[in-house]
């Protein structure tokens, strides 16, 4: 089955049927019905969510080369070029310095995750 993008909850999907080689007629009724399902994929949250509720909190950027920044979000683009505030730099875990502000350019973020306060 080939899914459609979803919205509000619902998602259809079209089921195709051949005529088989004898042709019989109830393989050949339908060549696509539409079946409504409730789809659990709904439920979870995207990454622009995520990245939209951690805007102006804590994180954790860790980047390519294995070094984090730690600090407060103040805001990313689409490229995932970051800007943070009251960030301190962890090399292998060791805190080695600290910075008022900081910008990262988004092709060395490996990723992003919150942080507890």
């Amino acid at each position: 089955t080939n899914d459609p993008p979803t919205s509000n909850n619902i998602s259809i999907r079209y089921k195709q049927t051949t005529m088989s080689s004898t042709g019989t007629e109830d393989t050949a009724k339908a060549t696509a019905e539409k079946e409504v399902v409730s789809s659990p994929e709904q439920n979870k949250r995207s990454p622009s969510d995520f990245l939209k509720a951690v805007l102006g909190r804590p994180v954790n950027v860790r980047l390519n080369s294995g070094t984090d920044y730690r600090g407060v979000l103040a805001c990313l683009d689409g490229y995932m070029n970051i800007a943070m505030e009251q960030t301190e730099e962890y090399v292998d875990g060791q805190l080695k310095s600290k910075y008022g502000d900081c910008f990262i350019r988004g092709n060395n973020v490996l990723y992003i995750s919150s942080q507890r306060r």
